[in-house]
């Protein structure tokens, strides 16, 4: 990415999901379906404390092996994430276009949290709404009992939104910071919101973003003072969207907010 923007970039008559989608079917090596696999992967897991370094997920992405580092102990339960995290985002690119909907959550839950130490424990409820109550630092969440109603009027009143119109970026975090604020599962809630946003983005045509470790404290601060300074997420994710268009950039990608690819 070393180097100056260029002031115009070719035209690619591919919208971003299916260069994306393409390269999926492809297996295709070093494209923009190859980078953002990693580094979504790798910067969503350790926002939430995964060890895994950025060139440990690349190792598990490119030849599903894992290098320790000097013998440094890994935890299993990253290594599986990544791998979750990975097939998560296959899913994500497949259902892309559908209107985002209960199951297509849940089972961002599932595939994520399948073969960690916590899907063995029965309350934990893998792919499914929390049995527990839990909390997001010191800030109290929706009561299990609730969830299932909370999160049928979120996901209404996001449908009926988009219903005459594509949804903006602002639209997408708002959904975010509700989302967050819902907690609907015990554990993976920041994982699955994050995948939500870049699933959305695509949907609607909106430049995708990932949060990394440069954008993680300004992202925390946003989710919390949301509701009386929204400025503060937005902002936050409009940097971050400013780092994924470096991509497009480099891949002479071209891609138009809430419009049809130029052509």
């Amino acid at each position: 990415m070393d180097g100056k923007k260029p002031t115009k970039i070719a035209i690619v008559n591919t919208p971003l999901l299916d260069r994306l989608k393409e390269e999926m079917d492809m297996s295709l090596k070093g494209g923009i379906y190859h980078i953002t696999q990693i580094q979504l992967c790798y910067n969503s897991n350790r926002i939430e404390g995964s060890k895994l370094s950025l060139d440990q997920t690349r190792y598990i992405y490119e030849t599903n092996t894992v290098d320790s580092e000097k013998g440094k102990v890994l935890n299993v339960d990253d290594i599986v994430e990544t791998i979750n995290h990975f097939s998560c985002f296959r899913y994500l690119l497949k259902t892309a276009k559908e209107s985002l909907n209960e199951f297509i959550i849940k089972e961002y839950h599932r595939i994520l949290k399948t073969g960690t130490y916590d899907s063995q424990k029965d309350w934990f409820n893998v792919g499914e709404y929390k049995k527990r109550e839990n909390m997001v630092g010191d800030i109290e969440t929706t009561l299990p009992e609730h969830v299932s109603e909370e999160m049928h009027v979120l996901l209404e009143n996001y449908r009926q939104k988009s219903i005459h119109t594509a949804c903006t970026i602002e639209d997408i975090i708002t959904f975010h910071h509700n989302f967050e604020s819902i907690h609907p599962f015990q554990d993976g809630n920041g994982r699955v919101g994050r995948l939500i946003m870049f699933k959305e983005c695509l949907k609607n045509n909106v430049i995708p973003f990932i949060i990394d470790e440069e954008h993680k404290l300004y992202y925390y601060r946003g989710l919390k003072e949301y509701k009386k300074t929204p400025g503060y997420l937005i902002d936050t994710c409009l940097s971050a969207q400013d780092s994924y268009k470096e991509y497009l950039y480099y891949y002479k990608i071209s891609f138009a907010e809430n419009s049809s690819i130029e052509n």
